[in-house]
């Protein structure tokens, strides 16, 4: 082969233009190529967007609606603009129940993740029947509630429950979890942590089936101790689906009306009373449709902050 057609093979190639192409570049095919499929795609998820849009756009509206106006379940009523939400924000019992739903989120999301967490570390080693275990754990989450709750109450409601006899029995009292405030408050976040932490566990060990066992074997031939590999390489490794399954199960928590209204009501002396709950009184016990949906409104507007901050921190744990 001459210089002169080895030049002209390099000169093809710095354009890139295959041997014998037309001279036409790849990056052009490729970009239009890339706007056809766009197009398509774009045309194909219309139809969704626009069914979407409609379902949940209607109910949005209408939650607009009846959260300026002063009406009920019947009828919109005089439209009042802020007023209902200056009613909530000024009422002690939006904030007692803001308080309660604040705790029962925080112990609802970080205790059914530090309990997932350490149950999918020891799935993840080989212990007798690993399966089988892995499918008894996952029994809280897939009961019903209605059953979960039962089963809750028959333990702890009346002095003569299961675990009030074990404390009286054993010279402790008889403490009365769900007539006491305190005790019913801590009763309602073990419950949502119980039926909440298979959910966790599931997750993490999807995450942790990712990570690549000879980076532990590299970190201990380093020296690295076992806390060391559970910081600096578990940890950051499982990052995006931890903070995944944080947005999820926060929005779990606030949104959640049977755990809390199937085992106390809300109560005692609203001791448990969450937004959710209260928003549930404020409509259908109270029929004051406004305030009702307006606390509804300051829960969306509040679990979106909540999403995008944690969604921003997805994106910084990307692992390179």
């Amino acid at each position: 082969m001459s210089s002169t057609t080895a030049e002209s093979g390099l000169a093809r190639a710095r354009r890139g233009v295959a041997p014998g192409g037309s001279g036409t570049a790849p990056g052009k095919r490729k970009s239009k190529l890339s706007a056809q499929a766009t197009r398509t795609f774009f045309w194909l998820l219309l139809p969704s967007v626009i069914l979407l849009v409609l379902i949940h756009g209607y109910p949005l509206i209408e939650a607009a609606i009846q959260a300026t106006h002063d009406g009920n379940l019947l009828q919109t009523g005089n439209f009042v603009g802020g007023e209902n939400f200056a009613t909530v924000l000024s009422s002690a019992a939006f904030w007692k129940a803001a308080q309660f739903t604040l705790w029962f989120t925080i112990v609802g999301v970080f205790g059914s993740w530090l309990v997932g967490l350490g149950l999918a570390l020891l799935l993840r080693t080989k212990i007798p029947a690993g399966n089988t275990f892995k499918v008894l754990l996952l029994l809280p989450w897939v009961v019903p509630i209605v059953v979960s709750s039962t089963a809750w109450n028959w333990l702890v409601a009346t002095p003569d429950s299961l675990i009030p006899s074990i404390f009286r029995n054993l010279g402790l009292g008889t403490p009365l979890f769900l007539a006491d405030p305190t005790l019913a408050a801590v009763t309602v976040m073990m419950f949502k942590v119980w039926v909440s932490f298979p959910f966790m566990m599931m997750m993490t060990s999807a995450a942790l089936a990712s990570v690549d066992n000879t980076v532990y074997e590299a970190a201990s031939m380093d020296g690295a101790s076992r806390w060391q590999q559970f910081t600096q390489i578990t940890l950051p490794l499982i990052a995006r689906s931890t903070y995944i399954s944080w947005i999820l199960m926060t929005i779990f928590c606030v949104n959640d009306f049977p755990t809390i209204y199937l085992l106390t009501g809300g109560g005692p002396v609203n001791a448990t009373t969450s937004l959710v709950v209260l928003a549930y009184r404020t409509v259908f016990q109270d029929f004051a449709t406004g305030p009702g949906v307006a606390i509804a409104f300051l829960m969306t507007m509040t679990l979106v902050v909540i999403s995008v901050i944690l969604y921003r921190q997805i994106r910084k744990s990307s692992v390179e």
